[in-house]
C-alpha cells in the first residue's frame, strides 16, 4: 500500500494480513479523497476501524491538523504505529486501542469533536447504522462535518436525523457513502 496524494504522497504504508480485512483499494481511496479534499485541510479526523491508518494518514497527508486512530487489535496497532513512525507523523497522530463503541464513548465523555469521521469497518462487519446512531446520538461531528463510510452489506438511508448523504459511489461491491451534517 501507499499514500496517493498529498506531502507524503508515493510513501509506502506497511498492511497486514489478518481474516476479515481488507485494505481500500487506491481507486477507491483516490476517489473517497477527492470527494472530501474541500474539508481536510486543517481538520480534526477520526479514522475508526482504522487498521494500519491508510485511511487517516491520507487525511494527514493532504492537511489535517490532526487524526484520532481507533483500532483494537495488538497485531493491527504495532503496524500502524510503525506507520506512523516512519512517516514522522507522531505529532499529528493519536492511536487508540479500544472498539468502536468504547471509542465513540471516550470521544463524546471527552468532548472531543471532528470535522470528518473516516468509517471502513471489517469485511461483513455490519455496525454502519449502530456508528451513524452513535455518531448522532453523542454529538460527535462538528457543523459541516462529513461522516465517510466504506461499506460492502449494509443497506443505508439517505438521512439519518441532520446527517444528509451528501455524495455516494459504487465500486465494484463497495459503496462509500459520505453524509454531511446539516445545522438548521
Amino acid at each position: 500500500m501507499r499514500v496517493i496524494s498529498g506531502y507524503l504522497k508515493g510513501k509506502k504504508i506497511e498492511g497486514y494480513n489478518t481474516i476479515g480485512t481488507r485494505p481500500t483499494m487506491d481507486r477507491v481511496k483516490e476517489s473517497m479523497f477527492a470527494s472530501i479534499q474541500d474539508y481536510i485541510k486543517n481538520s480534526v479526523v477520526l479514522d475508526l476501524f482504522s487498521g494500519s491508518g491508510s485511511l487517516g494518514i491520507e487525511a494527514l497527508s493532504n492537511g489535517s491538523k490532526t487524526c484520532y486512530f481507533v483500532d483494537n487489535g495488538k497485531e493491527i496497532l504495532s503496524i500502524l504505529r510503525k506507520n506512523i513512525n516512519i512517516l514522522n507523523i507522531q505529532d499529528k497522530s493519536t492511536v487508540l486501542n479500544k472498539d468502536y463503541k468504547e471509542s465513540l464513548l471516550y470521544f463524546k465523555n471527552n468532548n472531543i469533536k471532528f470535522n470528518i469521521i473516516l468509517v471502513d469497518a471489517p469485511y461483513k462487519l455490519q455496525v454502519m447504522e449502530e456508528v451513524i446512531k452513535l455518531v448522532n446520538e453523542y454529538n460527535l461531528l462538528l457543523d459541516d462535518g462529513l461522516l465517510v463510510l466504506e461499506y460492502s452489506y449494509d443497506t443505508l438511508k439517505d438521512k439519518y436525523n441532520n446527517l444528509v448523504l451528501y455524495k455516494n459511489k459504487k465500486y465494484g461491491d463497495k459503496y462509500v457513502n459520505i453524509y454531511k451534517k446539516i445545522v438548521d
